[in-house]
């Protein structure tokens, strides 16, 4: 699996509130346009969330399910793109010590479809950047959430 990891200047439990909120999931994740369903058990394992991927008029309507969840520590999902293929996706929250703030790193890869025969080295160039933007949304959602308390 490709790997792309950022620091983030928001607690895990900040950042996993982001990833607990389905409806959120298009606003982070590259590609996806719109979320039409969300299981209310998610991030529960074998939960979904029912989304688009593409622009009007060319979207396709699947879903991703959640196969790993370890609440501020680890999602794994197999997001699906039918019937261009499936992607294995991890997301996992590090503490960075003494700075309130933790490390988001995603791991990615093609595990059935038409992507599985682009080379290895092509398909990690294709999502390296799109999982580093990825990334940027995340960041920017999780710090955007936290509230500063105004000092008496």
């Amino acid at each position: 699996m490709f790997s792309t990891s950022r620091p983030i200047e928001a607690t895990r439990d900040q950042v996993w509130a982001v990833l607990s909120d389905g409806w959120l999931y298009a606003a982070w994740v590259v590609g996806a346009s719109r979320i039409r369903e969300v299981d209310p058990r998610w991030p529960a394992v074998g939960s979904t969330i029912s989304h688009s991927v593409g622009s009007w008029p060319l979207l396709l309507d699947d879903d991703t399910e959640v196969l790993t969840c370890r609440p501020g520590q680890l999602l794994r999902l197999l997001a699906r793109t039918r019937p261009l293929g499936e992607s294995l996706v991890e997301i996992e929250l590090t503490d960075r010590p003494g700075l309130g703030a933790c490390t988001v790193t995603m791991r990615e890869d093609t595990v059935s479809g038409p992507g599985l025969l682009v080379l290895p080295a092509l398909r990690q160039l294709a999502l390296a950047p799109r999982n580093r933007e990825s990334l940027r949304r995340l960041d920017y959602l999780a710090r955007g959430r936290v509230r500063v308390e105004p000092e008496d």
